[in-house]
């Protein structure tokens, strides 16, 4: 997912992305422990999408929502 994308989203609706990445990063990890991860690769793909989502509601937080 892009910036650009993150940023069109609502307060909400980042809380809701981040809590669905958080979920997703999980099911990732578990199933690389369980050895039936089929692209390792996904998991450094959330995490970013993850650090994303939390920069943009950071910079929400500290400029407002006109930022």
């Amino acid at each position: 997912m892009k910036a650009g994308e993150i940023r069109k989203l609502s307060s909400k609706e980042l809380d809701a992305k981040l809590i669905e990445l958080k979920d997703e990063l999980f099911k990732l990890r578990f199933q690389q422990a369980i050895n039936q991860l089929d692209n390792p690769m996904r998991i450094k793909a959330v995490k970013k999408d993850i650090a994303r989502v939390k920069t943009i509601q950071r910079d929400i937080e500290l400029h407002g929502a006109d930022s």
